[in-house]
């Protein structure tokens, strides 16, 4: 991907709107899917961290529905951030301060393998790899920043 754009806060560079489109593949069936949507990073009720809110539409195989998926972004020390799933389970660590970051999320058999990389102020991309006995998935999402009115 070329060179990466540091991120000293992770908090701050996240805050506000991204549209997110991504693509899932299925790499044992070769099935494709698409998520096209919006990303907002907000503050937190205790103003030490962003709840992040995902709202758009998703298709695969043909179907489109909606989707959505809340996380919480905690602050960490030295501007990184713990995320945490909606209901507060921890999910992965992220240091943003060299511009990319890798994290590991077990779940059950499988192992969710993500790559976070930022190319700008306005532009950063996920790559996660999901592999395990049922699964062997890549999600990429790339987030363009919105202008917020």
């Amino acid at each position: 991907m070329g060179e990466f754009w540091p991120v000293p806060d992770v908090l701050a560079y996240l805050g506000g709107a991204w549209r997110a489109e991504r693509v899932v593949r299925d790499l044992a069936s070769g099935d494709e899917g698409w998520f096209t949507g919006t990303v907002v990073f907000e503050p937190l009720g205790d103003g030490d961290g962003l709840l992040q809110r995902e709202s758009g539409d998703f298709t695969w195989r043909g179907v489109t529905r909606p989707a959505e998926r809340t996380l919480r972004f905690l602050r960490g020390p030295d501007g990184t951030a713990d995320v945490r799933f909606a209901d507060g389970r921890f999910f992965h660590g992220l240091d943003l301060g060299s511009g990319r970051h890798i994290a590991d999320h077990p779940c059950s058999a499988d192992l969710y393998r993500g790559e976070f990389t930022v190319r700008d102020a306005d532009h950063w991309r996920t790559v996660w790899r999901v592999r395990g006995p049922a699964k062997d998935l890549e999600l990429v999402t790339d987030y363009v920043r919105e202008d917020v009115p």
